[in-house]
C-alpha cells in the first residue's frame, strides 16, 4: 500500500484564477444576476475543482462505503445491534441498499470496503476484505480505538483507496460509511477537534429516546475525559476514539484533496473524518462539498467549522454517503449551467 503523505502540510486550493473565470462567466449568464442563488455558487465550485471553465460533465462519480464494528456499541450507544453492519455490507454487495438504489439512478458507481467488520465476511469476495485493519474497535469511553500500528495500517489504507478511485478516472468522489454505533466515535472526534464538551456534538443516531440520548453523551464525554490532551494530535485523536472506517476515512478524504479530486461529503460520519482531514492536510475542506444536513447536531458544527452550506435538507439520517448521492444531480446540473447556458452578450445585437 502507499503510504499517506506528511501530515501538516497544507493543501493547495483550487486556481483562484479558475474561481474569478467561473464567477465571470456566472456573470455573463443569461439570467439576472443572482438569479441562480446557491446552484450558482455550486457551479463556481465544480469548474475551480474540475479545473476548466466551462466544468466537463461530471460523468465518473465514484462512491467508496468504508465499514466496520465499533465496541463502544456494545455500551447502550445504538438502538441497534452489531450484526447489522455485517449484514448491510452484503446489502451493498448485491445492490441493494438504500445509496445502491440512489447510485443506479444518477450513474454512480459504489464500492464496498470491510476495514473493521466483526463478522468475517468470508462469503464475499476478497476484494471487499482486501484492506481490513482488524475485527471492531476498542471501546472508546474504555481504551483506545486503534493501536498505533492499527492507525497507521488505516491510514495507509484510506490513502490507497483513494489513489485507486482517483487512477479508475473518478472526477467527484462521494465518501460512505457503514457501522452500528459509528455516530459515537464521530462526535467524540469532532468534539476532541473543535474543542466541544460533548452534550453539543452528540445526538440519537439511530434513534436514540431522551433516556439513551443521555447514556450516549455521557459516554462520548467520558471517551473525551479519557483521553485528554492527546486530541492536540490528528492522528493520536483517530487512534483514541476512531476506529479503523473513520481513520481510514479521513486519509481518504485528505488524499484526494492533495491530488486535486473533489469529494461530496454525506452526514456525519463523513463530516466527522472530513474534520480529521483538514487536520491532517489543512486546506483540505476547500475540496469537500456537503451533500446534505443531517439531524445529527455534530455535522451541522463541523460543517461551520468547515465553512460548508449542505445542498440538500431533507431530514435524512441514513447515512451510506445516501445523502450526498441525493445531490449528486444538483451538483451535475450546476456545472452544466455554466457549461450549456446561453451568455447574455450572445443574445444581444
Amino acid at each position: 500500500m502507499s503510504t499517506l503523505p506528511v501530515t501538516g502540510t497544507p493543501v493547495t486550493a483550487p486556481d483562484p484564477a479558475l474561481v474569478a473565470a467561473a464567477r465571470e462567466r456566472l456573470a455573463g449568464l443569461a439570467t439576472p444576476a443572482g438569479a441562480l442563488g446557491r446552484l450558482g455558487d455550486l457551479a463556481v465550485w465544480v469548474a475551480a475543482t474540475q479545473g476548466a471553465v466551462p466544468p466537463p460533465a461530471l460523468e465518473r462519480v465514484r462512491a467508496v462505503v468504508l465499514a466496520g464494528d465499533h465496541g463502544v456499541a456494545d455500551h447502550g450507544v445504538s438502538a441497534y445491534p452489531k450484526a447489522i453492519t455485517g449484514a448491510m455490507v452484503r446489502t451493498f454487495v448485491s445492490g441493494r441498499a438504500g445509496v445502491s438504489v440512489l447510485a443506479a439512478q444518477h450513474g454512480v458507481s459504489v464500492r464496498v470496503l470491510d476495514l473493521g467488520v466483526e463478522e468475517e465476511l468470508a462469503d464475499l469476495d476478497p476484494e471487499v476484505r482486501e484492506f481490513k485493519v482488524r475485527p471492531g474497535s476498542g471501546a472508546i469511553h474504555l481504551e483506545d480505538a486503534l493501536s498505533a500500528d492499527e492507525t497507521r495500517r488505516a491510514l495507509e489504507a484510506g490513502a490507497t483507496i483513494a489513489a485507486q478511485e482517483i487512477a479508475a478516472g473518478a472526477q467527484l468522489l462521494v465518501s460512505g460509511d457503514m457501522g452500528i454505533g459509528n455516530t459515537t466515535p464521530a462526535a467524540a472526534l469532532i468534539a476532541a477537534s473543535l474543542g466541544l464538551p460533548a452534550h453539543e456534538v452528540t445526538g440519537r443516531g439511530t434513534g436514540l429516546d431522551d433516556a439513551g440520548l443521555t447514556h450516549k453523551t455521557a459516554v462520548v464525554q467520558q471517551a473525551l475525559d479519557r483521553v485528554g490532551d492527546r486530541t492536540d494530535d490528528p492522528v493520536q485523536t483517530l487512534q483514541a476514539l476512531g476506529s479503523a472506517d473513520l481513520a481510514a476515512s479521513a486519509a481518504f478524504l485528505a488524499t484526494a484533496a492533495r491530488a486535486g479530486v473533489p469529494v461530496l461529503l454525506d452526514g456525519v460520519i463523513s463530516v466527522a473524518a472530513a474534520v480529521l482531514a483538514d487536520r491532517l492536510a489543512p486546506g483540505a475542506a476547500a475540496w469537500f462539498a456537503a451533500g446534505h444536513r443531517s439531524t445529527e447536531p455534530g455535522q451541522q458544527v463541523a460543517l461551520a467549522k468547515l465553512g460548508l452550506e449542505p445542498i440538500l435538507d431533507l431530514g435524512m439520517r441514513l447515512g451510506e454517503g445516501s445523502g450526498a448521492v441525493a445531490a449528486v444531480p444538483i451538483v451535475r446540473s450546476a456545472g452544466l449551467l455554466l457549461t450549456d447556458m446561453a451568455l447574455l452578450a450572445d443574445l444581444l445585437p
